[in-house]
């Protein structure tokens, strides 16, 4: 009897069944536990894919600030109170710095986020760089060594960038010089060397002597504030010469300088001499003298009869320009106004002193200018006018001595 249950409970039909039966409850445990782990990492996946839609992946740096896992706004605010943003040649070394509280905008970081935004979260490493910053740095970096040669009136100077210009920096897509007192002293003391505007000088008259004389409104001197701004602009586009005559002014009627490049003292050899005390006139031509006026009047000197000064101003002056026929206008002693026509005039001072015919004078005497010159001008004999016009031109010099 019991042989026969034991038989039964040994039957291959039922080992099959139990371990069918553990099967499928191993199953249902591991299904169980597949339908738990799915819901807990669609829980995640859920946290994560929001976590990303709002913050930066791990692995991203923006202008060598880290800013994984930052909102936009943090990531804002941590570029804006660490990241360099300027970068300025001290001597030979491009240094980069930090100028200002704005780096860069809430804008530009989130077009940054967008590039990098994956829908969960990733390892992939990203470096996003300052391309300005680093444009500015290339740029430093090309004009650490220039310099430019500047020739003035036959005399070179070496302008140098590490000498004239110890910081640069590189600024909205341009140099930026930031201290210019070494240069601008470099070129005021040039200025002072070479340049002829008021500068005294020996000159040798008609007469053989030699005396001192002024140059007034004739001569030249550097326009420093041009050539300051040109040598930055020569530094700044490489351009390695500079020509003295592009960067001179003068005074008077023209702006533009006069006697530049000239020799005996810039005056060259084509002028005007004027002696007060001797009341005579030579023109020069070629170094030679081509005409002698020993009868003129100049302006009237200040005496007991003569009692206002209307001398004409010593110095060497030039020939503004040369009119004919022309109108002189002015005020008489009296205050009367007055208006007479020449039939040349060729001023040489912005006060209305210029060598002009006078038909009306009657008093041609040697001592006619101690108390009945003129107002200042240099009276002609009509009949001498013609020669002095024929014989000078725009921009020579006038010396007026006693």
């Amino acid at each position: 009897m019991n042989n026969k249950n034991e038989e039964k409970n040994t039957h291959p039909t039922n080992n099959y069944r139990k371990w069918l039966i553990g099967i499928l409850i191993g199953l249902i445990i591991i299904l169980i536990g597949w339908l738990i782990f799915g819901h807990i990492q669609s829980k995640r996946n859920a946290e994560a894919e929001k976590f990303n839609s709002t913050h930066f992946n791990s692995n991203v740096v923006i202008y060598d600030i880290p800013v994984g896992k930052l909102t936009v706004k943090r990531a804002t605010a941590k570029i804006n109170e660490k990241a360099k943003n300027d970068a300025i040649l001290e001597g030979d070394k491009v240094v980069l710095k930090k100028t200002g509280n704005k780096v860069i905008t809430s804008k530009k970081v989130q077009s940054y986020f967008e590039t990098q935004y994956t829908r969960y979260p990733s390892r992939k490493k990203w470096n996003f760089q300052n391309d300005a910053l680093l444009k500015a740095k290339d740029k430093l970096n090309q004009i650490k060594d220039r310099q430019v040669k500047y020739t003035v009136n036959g005399k070179s100077f070496v302008f140098k960038r590490a000498e004239v210009f110890p910081n640069v920096s590189y600024r909205n897509n341009k140099y930026v010089f930031l201290d210019t007192k070494i240069l601008e002293d470099k070129i005021n003391n040039i200025n002072k060397e070479v340049s002829t505007l008021h500068k005294s000088y020996d000159f040798k008259l008609p007469n053989g002597q030699v005396t001192k004389v002024k140059n007034e409104s004739y001569g030249w001197a550097i326009n420093e504030k041009k050539l300051l701004a040109g040598v930055e602009d020569a530094l700044a586009n490489n351009v390695q010469n500079l020509n003295g005559k592009n960067y001179i002014y003068g005074e008077g009627f023209s702006t533009y300088g006069t006697g530049y490049g000239l020799s005996n003292n810039g005056i060259g050899n084509n002028y005007v001499v004027v002696s007060l005390t001797d009341q005579k006139l030579w023109v020069y031509k070629n170094g030679k003298c081509v005409l002698t006026l020993d009868t003129i009047v100049t302006g009237t000197v200040e005496t007991k009869i003569a009692r206002k000064n209307l001398e004409t101003p010593t110095g060497v002056w030039y020939i503004h320009y040369k009119e004919s026929p022309s109108v002189l206008k002015g005020t008489n002693d009296d205050g009367s106004k007055y208006s007479v026509d020449v039939k040349y005039w060729m001023p040489f001072t912005l006060t209305g002193c210029g060598f002009h015919d006078n038909s009306w004078r009657k008093n041609w005497s040697k001592t006619a200018y101690l108390n009945d010159g003129s107002y200042g001008c240099v009276n002609l004999r009509p009949s001498d006018a013609p020669k002095v016009w024929d014989n000078v031109e725009k921009n020579e010099a006038v010396i007026i001595y006693k």
